[in-house]
């Protein structure tokens, strides 16, 4: 490791203990006065929200990856022999954080929206817990992708991702340029622009103080589950991040959400360690980072995590780049204002 590398590791964790000294304060007030039992008490969840069977939204299906043996669960709706649309959630989600889209495009496409590894009904690499973090590198989540594009049937897609789905999605268009005919990411921004405006903006640092409390150990997974997995009650519908309008989360919604992470044999780790190995693995070189495809950017201007500064200079690599912006929209802009993302999306498709 060079010393550069480990100056940079040095400070990450010198930055997570901060973030992680505070948060401990604030989890152990927080017991105090709502009681031990309270915020240790989370529910397994037995039974599916009837939400995440509806059969408009199409039909699961499960696929066995050939190099890493993962069983990858998926929801897809359209005829075979459309074109593929692939689309990638984000944290904390689930395939079903594109149902509006599933519905919308099943007309022109073949839509499949799959769990991602770790998440909800796709297995989980061994070891699980936070030693388990070096599965979840980028080239294994490329690789994933690679591989569901190929065992579903086709050669090529339309990628659609938003979050951490669309941090895949970006370097998967990288380095797989034959295997996507159009890209589409939602607040996200190209990997190659993230990292120097963290560093360059105090405002998106401040911002991304999870980023860093998330290089932890066990203590990530506790505040997640604490007080029955309220934090992504407040994710999706709090003050800071959640959704703007007031009716695009319901509250079955969120119990298919925490349903992702709270069903029998559920691991909460499996999500948090894509940011563990974000910062534990080296960064790929600025050069090579072009994207051929044409892309379009979507990005929601009232997001709480990720300014709209970050879409700034994404055309340095994308040439053939569109930004969208949608107002009044928070970071979950698919399900914000779907109707909006979706009209964008089909105008943008059939030019």
């Amino acid at each position: 490791m060079s010393l550069a590398r480990m100056i940079q590791s040095a400070m990450v964790w010198l930055v997570a203990s901060f973030y992680g000294s505070i948060m401990l304060v604030i989890m152990t007030l927080s017991a105090i006065r709502r009681g031990p039992r309270a915020f240790f008490g989370y529910k397994v969840r037995q039974d599916r929200p009837k939400c995440l069977d509806d059969p408009d939204l199409g039909t699961h299906g499960y696929v066995r990856l050939e190099s890493s043996g993962l069983r990858f669960h998926y929801v897809a709706a359209g005829e075979r022999d459309k074109p593929l649309m692939l689309c990638l959630h984000g944290f904390p989600e689930c395939w079903y954080s594109w149902r509006h889209q599933l519905k919308e495009f099943r007309n022109s496409y073949r839509v499949v929206a799959p769990d991602l590894r770790g998440y909800g009904e796709t297995e989980s690499p061994q070891p699980f817990g936070y030693r388990g973090w070096p599965n979840f590198s980028m080239p294994h989540l490329t690789n994933d992708v690679r591989e569901l594009i190929a065992a579903l049937g086709y050669s090529s897609c339309t990628l659609v991702a938003h979050d951490w789905g669309g941090m895949v999605a970006w370097n998967f268009a990288i380095d797989h340029p034959d295997l996507v005919d159009k890209l589409i990411v939602m607040n996200i921004p190209h990997p190659g622009i993230f990292a120097k405006y963290l560093t360059t903006h105090f405002s998106q640092f401040r911002r991304s103080w999870y980023m860093f409390l998330f290089q932890l150990p066990w203590l990530p997974e506790t505040l997640v589950k604490s007080f029955d997995f309220e934090m992504i009650t407040d994710t999706f519908k709090g003050k800071e991040m959640g959704c703007r309008c007031s009716d695009a989360i319901t509250d079955e919604d969120i119990e298919a959400f925490k349903y992702t992470f709270a069903r029998p044999g559920a691991n909460i780790s499996g999500a948090i360690n894509y940011y563990r190995a974000s910062r534990k693995t080296p960064p790929r070189s600025y050069r090579g980072m072009k994207v051929t495809c044409p892309t379009l950017m979507i990005w929601g201007d009232q997001d709480g995590a990720l300014e709209v500064g970050l879409t700034e200079g994404t055309d340095k690599f994308v040439p053939d780049f569109t930004l969208k912006v949608v107002p009044g929209a928070s970071h979950w802009v698919q399900q914000d204002q779907p109707e909006v993302v979706i009209g964008i999306m089909r105008d943008w498709l059939k030019e």
